[in-house]
Formats: C-alpha cells, sequence, structure tokens
C-alpha cells in the first residue's frame, strides 16, 4: 500500500481512499459486484436478489438478503444495517463527515419485507444507479451516532463480515493482517491470511524483488516495471481500468478563486507533455482524457474539453490579462501580490514530483510561480486535501462501475456541510441540475447522453483537470491466482489464491 489509513470507514470524507478499499473488500459486505464489463451483479453471499420497479412518484428496490449472512459479533445482516447507514448518508444530519450524500439522500423510507430477510427501500425519485448503494455496508452500530460514524472506525475494524477478518492492525510496523474467516458461510477462502504493508512506492521494486511482497502495483513507474519483468517468477498483469489522474484546483484559495485564471492554468498546461512524461517507457498508449465520468475505453466516452482541452499559451495569457494579473518582471503581479500556486505532491512518489516540476516550467511560460511543496504521503489527504491547504494537487480518481454516483460529490456545490469529495470547493446549480438528470434517467442511451451534458459544463468550471486514463500494471508472483490487473472486475477474496507447483 502507498500510505498506511487511519480512518477505515470508507463513507468517511477521509476514509473514501484506494487503499481502505482493498482492504475492506475481503472484510465487509459490498452487495453488488462488477464485472470486466462494468455491470454490477448481486453477491449471493450476502444478496439473493434485488429488484427495482417505477412507481407513480419514485422507485422501490427489494432486497432479498441471504439469511445465513452474520457479522463478526453473531448479529444477523439486515434491516438496522440498512436503515442506520440511509440516515448517516442522507446528510439529513451535519454532524456526520461523509464523503458523499449521493442516492442516500433520495431515499424516503425503508420498510420491513414479507420476512425478515426482505428489505424495501422507497426512494423519491428514480435514480439509475441504485444498485451503487448498500456497498460496504457497515452494521447498525458503526452508524449509529455522528461520533461513532466519526471516531469508532479510526485505527480499527472493530466488526466484519467477509471472507477474512481483521487480526492485527500494527501503525508501527505498518502492517495490516486479515485472516481466514472460520465463521463465513460462503466458500472459504483459498488463503490462510493476507498481510498489507505500507511503505513509499520508490521501495516497493526492491520488496518485490526480494521476495517480501508477493504484488506490488507499478503504477506508472518504468523502472519498476523493467526491475519487475526481470524477477525470477514472477508476471506483469496489464488492464484498462477506470481510474485517471487529474489535476484538482483549489477554487476556495485567493489565487484560484476567479474561473478565468483557472481557465488560464488548463490551457497553460500541456497535458500530452505530462502523459508522455508519466507514461513513458511502460507500453501503453500516450492519450489523454477528456471526460470526468468515463474514461477513454468505457462506453459513453465523449471528448467533451473543447477549446480548454488544447495547449494553448497565447489564450492563457490573455485570459490571465483580462483577470488583472499582469507580467511584472518574471511573474504576473496584481495589487502588489505575485501570482504563484502551491504544488502538493506526496514523499516517496516521484511521478507526482515529476508532474509538479513540469507544471511549474509549463506555467512559468506565462508567468505563473509554482512552488512544489512535498508532505509525508500518509498526510496527503487528512492534512493537505481536505482541509484545502494547497492550490493544486495531483493523484488518482478510482473509478467504478457507476460514472456519476462516485463522482456526484466531487462537483457537487458545497452546501456548508463540510467538502465531502469536493476539494475544488466549487460548483453551480446547472452543474448540480444535469448529474441530477443524468442519476435519474433510467434509459442506458439517455443517462450517457446526460452524463456528457454535465460533463461539458464541468469543464467549464476548469476545476478538475483530467489527465489520461491510468493503465493498471500489477506486479506478482506468477503462481498468484484471481488478483492483479483486473479492469472494471471487482474480485472475490475468497478465490484469491497460489496456483498448485
Amino acid at each position: 500500500m502507498p500510505e498506511f489509513p487511519s480512518q477505515w470507514n470508507f463513507h468517511h470524507v477521509n476514509g473514501t481512499q484506494g487503499t481502505v478499499a482493498r482492504v475492506i473488500h475481503g472484510v465487509l459486505p459490498y452487495l453488488m459486484r462488477s464485472d470486466a464489463k462494468a455491470v454490477p451483479h448481486p453477491v449471493p453471499e450476502y444478496l439473493e436478489s434485488a429488484r427495482a420497479e417505477r412507481t407513480k412518484h419514485g422507485q422501490t428496490v427489494t432486497y432479498r438478503l441471504n439469511p445465513n449472512a452474520r457479522w463478526s459479533d453473531g448479529r444477523p445482516i439486515g434491516y438496522a444495517d440498512f436503515v442506520a447507514q440511509a440516515h448517516a448518508l442522507s446528510g439529513r444530519d451535519s454532524r456526520y463527515e461523509v464523503s458523499t450524500t449521493t442516492g442516500y439522500r433520495k431515499i424516503k423510507r425503508i420498510e420491513r419485507g414479507a420476512d425478515e430477510h426482505v428489505i424495501k427501500v422507497t426512494f423519491t425519485k428514480p435514480y439509475a444507479e441504485w444498485r451503487s448503494l448498500f456497498s460496504p455496508l457497515y452494521p447498525a452500530g458503526a452508524y449509529s451516532t455522528a461520533r461513532a460514524f466519526n471516531t469508532g472506525w479510526v485505527d480499527r475494524l472493530p466488526v466484519t463480515a467477509g471472507p477474512f477478518g481483521i487480526q492485527t492492525i500494527d501503525r508501527t510496523a505498518k502492517t495490516i493482517t486479515v485472516v481466514r474467516n472460520p465463521d463465513w458461510w460462503g466458500a472459504p477462502a483459498k488463503l490462510d491470511r493476507i498481510v498489507y504493508r505500507a511503505m513509499d512506492t520508490s521501495a516497493m521494486p526492491g520488496a518485490f524483488a526480494n521476495g517480501e511482497i508477493d504484488l506490488m502495483d507499478i503504477g506508472l513507474d518504468a523502472g519498476a516495471l523493467q526491475r519487475a519483468g526481470g524477477v525470477d517468477g514472477a508476471a506483469v498483469r496489464r488492464a484498462g481500468g477506470p481510474d485517471w489522474r487529474n489535476l484538482t484546483f483549489n477554487a476556495a484559495g485567493p489565487v484560484l478563486s476567479d474561473a478565468r485564471v483557472r481557465q488560464a492554468i488548463v490551457l497553460g498546461i500541456d497535458r500530452r507533455a505530462i502523459a508522455r512524461s508519466d507514461l513513458s517507457g511502460l507500453g501503453v498508449p500516450v492519450e489523454t482524457m477528456g471526460n470526468h465520468f468515463y474514461v477513454n475505453t468505457q462506453e459513453g466516452y465523449r471528448d467533451n474539453s473543447g477549446a480548454l482541452g488544447r495547449y494553448d499559451p497565447v489564450r492563457a495569457r490573455r485570459l490571465l490579462d483580462e483577470a488583472g494579473w499582469r507580467l511584472q518582471g518574471r511573474y504576473r503581479a496584481k495589487a502588489g501580490r505575485t501570482l504563484s500556486l502551491r504544488f502538493v505532491v506526496p514523499s516517496g512518489v516521484p511521478i507526482s514530483k515529476r508532474e509538479g516540476e513540469l507544471t511549474r516550467a509549463l506555467l512559468e511560460r506565462i508567468g505563473v510561480r509554482v512552488d512544489v511543496e512535498v508532505a509525508p504521503s500518509d498526510d496527503v489527504f487528512d492534512r493537505y486535501v481536505t482541509p484545502g491547504n494547497f492550490d493544486i494537487v495531483p493523484f488518482s480518481w478510482l473509478g467504478t462501475a457507476f460514472p456519476v454516483s462516485p463522482m456526484k460529490a466531487v462537483f457537487a456545490r458545497p452546501d456548508g456541510r463540510g467538502v465531502r469529495q469536493n476539494y475544488s470547493r466549487t460548483g453551480t446549480a446547472a452543474i448540480d441540475a444535469a448529474m441530477d438528470r443524468a442519476i435519474a434517467e433510467t434509459d442506458p442511451a439517455r443517462a450517457r447522453a446526460r452524463v456528457n451534458e454535465a460533463d461539458a459544463l464541468i469543464w467549464r468550471q476548469a476545476s478538475v483537470l483530467p489527465l489520461y486514463q491510468r493503465p493498471q500494471l500489477v506486479a506478482v508472483r506468477a503462481a498468484l491466482a484471481n488478483l492483479g490487473a483486473c479492469g472494471f472486475l471487482e474480485p472475490a477474496y475468497e478465490d484469491i489464491g497460489f496456483t498448485r507447483r
């Protein structure tokens, strides 16, 4: 793992991280799991069936749960868990520091069905991506109060319900060990245990070569790719995944609050140059990305960037002039203040450092100063991104089978209840309405058209700059089965194992 999380509540604003997801997929319920074509299906160990029906004023989804599904404390998974999670993530109580309310805000009521294993969820309006909800599902006690939600899962996972359970969380050694759950009601996990280790990405190739770890995400490190390819008994697995690299701008700060300045920055950044630098030596096509919801290889993808998708330093300079930032010597200034930006990068991630240095060189050409600031990897989101202590930050958004649900909180207007995942801290009523139309459209073709309408509006905001679809390159022991570069497929952790030699 590239960092060691402290918040293990995935729905908390500090818990919605890829590293957290990788661990909890094996220990918490996910009602739906997507296949390689990004189509979600019920996970039979938790959910026997789910059926959506349109009503006169909204929509009802009927869930039939697996009667054998239980939490590690012995309590059946059921109605109380649905009610608690729907309430906590509805946004109605601002004390809950949630990452997103998308979907849950539309729930009108939750009722018991024909028997104790049937649950009926009624929505106020049609919600096309209803399959994204209740995955992961947390126990009712975890969400019963705001305090339990915000702090009850810091440095611990007190209750689980999966093929694996937590054995230890060692913050000193930065390791998490999960072990086969003897009470798991599904097919027994093939592995006895999985050990997750946090380390700087620069240290991973050596650890993999020395046999200290069995799997590592190569990411965008061509040197790591080359080294992994030379390790006996190793394999490199590749896929076109749902994840995408981006630069996020803090529009709430004094430097980037003017949309014209953000647009100038976008025009002054040569995305293709960054993509060439990042993807060099990886053997993948160099192609920029023009969408905030769909990656290049995904059905529905359309480049909506327009003029902002092209590198245009001349127009960038003109926009800065219009915004009142005049060139004074080497850099632009206004009212005695120099136009400078803090570009925050995590330590031990060379690719981020290179992105910062390249951005600095590019923006200097239009008279903008960029200061690259290196922050501890474990602190980047908690102490920099979430509180808004940055001007520009690079990272990858982890995509899912659902194009709008996970991203709605990223682009919805801040509502005074915390930024959730809108780290740029800006938005418009038009964008909100467009996303609502997209997420309410149940016809797939019309839904994709609505998503692209919303995306075109987001491009004009110039708050998040997509760079490229992030290739999945994973080094593994060749005998490791059912894990690696999975693309849109979400693996079943009980199926992960080693083939017989």
